[in-house]
């Protein structure tokens, strides 16, 4: 059941291709003007890089949160969802994964390019490759909260950003502060793992966040 609705979350999501490369064209467009404003200066740009992508990551996966929900309520379906023999809490965390790796692995897998065009070394790129592996799960788990929330609201986008983008900070804080001590060739194993830690509670506590708004936002 489980697989089954895994793969109708991805068939839905690449029946809507420009929901998935709008965010993704966002995040190069940021990390290539970035270059282009402040000049060629590869130290400077080396010393920015962990922010820059990482805000730029960040506001990329907000573009792309309403739709976790949006065409389910659109439609109807979002509440035989809730009246499906599997718990609620598992249905909101396969839709969580769906919607990751739909948004947060593209990330990654651009984060080579990302990586080129602001001259991070090796080690910087293998440093953000681990903190976009943790970070951006932690914040599907986090922004699907506030999607639940706001999913029977018209034009809730502001509100979801407000909801969403301040308990993104510490995200922010250790995924940036682990990418520039790898650029640096420091260890990043304690950054690591507050992030572990981070992703272990909300893979933990979400889905029932996620299942108890949904259930309010239908109500």
């Amino acid at each position: 059941m489980m697989q089954r609705l895994l793969l109708r979350e991805l068939k839905i999501a690449f029946r809507h291709r420009a929901d998935i490369i709008n965010p993704l064209w966002f995040f190069l467009i940021i990390v290539t003007l970035f270059p282009l404003s402040i000049g060629p200066e590869s130290t400077l740009l080396a010393r920015i890089a962990p922010g820059i992508v990482w805000v730029a990551a960040l506001l990329a996966s907000l573009l792309g949160l309403e739709r976790m929900f949006r065409d389910d309520f659109l439609d109807g379906s979002l509440e035989q969802l809730l009246l499906l023999p599997t718990p609620l809490p598992m249905v909101a965390l396969v839709k969580v994964f769906a919607h990751w790796l739909t948004s947060g692995l593209p990330l990654i897998i651009l984060s080579p390019l990302a990586s080129l065009f602001l001259s991070l070394n090796f080690g910087g790129w293998w440093g953000l490759v681990l903190t976009l592996l943790l970070g951006t799960l932690t914040f599907s788990f986090l922004g699907a909260i506030g999607v639940a929330l706001t999913v029977g609201l018209r034009r809730g986008g502001v509100l979801l950003s407000l909801l969403v983008l301040p308990l993104a900070i510490p995200i922010l804080i250790f995924a940036s502060s682990a990418v520039d001590a790898a650029s640096q060739g420091l260890a990043i194993s304690g950054y690591l793992a507050i992030l572990a830690a981070m992703l272990v509670v909300s893979l933990v506590l979400a889905p029932f966040a996620i299942a108890a708004a949904l259930r309010v936002s239908l109500q």
